[in-house]
């Protein structure tokens, strides 16, 4: 009886193990996609500049796998494509074009984003953006 109640309990905790450990798939730690990602801050590499988001829950951005994005530019809706083809990049389509406010970074945010040229997982849990030459580098939380 004592082997039987082993056996049912190790046998439940592998089950419970396998549904647990999620697997290498799009929601793994490299994954970009279905995550929505927090605008914190923008770098000049240049001047070592660094402009803080002040409210990072307004400007959002959520890839997803089907080379489509939607997103928040303050309080405008933004949406387009990406690709990760040939280095990365974003074409920002359809968006509300309501004002924000004079102290609003939503049209700083939409033309970063559209001048995109490399990015990616940036090796602590965010994303990092960068526009050609590496000239701004846009980070992201989720």
């Amino acid at each position: 009886m004592n082997k039987i109640l082993l056996s049912l309990v190790l046998c439940l905790g592998m089950l419970f193990l396998v549904a647990c450990s999620g697997g290498d798939d799009a929601s793994s730690s490299d994954s970009i996609t279905g995550v929505e990602w927090q605008w914190q801050s923008v770098t000049n590499q240049t001047t070592n500049d660094t402009t803080t988001v002040p409210n990072p829950e307004n400007y959002t951005i959520t890839f997803n796998e089907d080379g489509t994005f939607e997103g928040q530019a303050d309080c405008n809706s933004i949406a387009g494509s990406w690709s990760q083809d040939n280095g990365f990049s974003i074409t920002v389509g359809p968006s509300t074009l309501a004002f924000c406010g004079e102290a609003s970074l939503d049209q700083v945010y939409v033309a970063l984003l559209g001048s995109v040229a490399a990015g990616g997982p940036d090796g602590s849990g965010g994303l990092a953006l960068e526009t050609a030459g590496g000239a701004q580098r846009l980070l992201f939380e989720s």
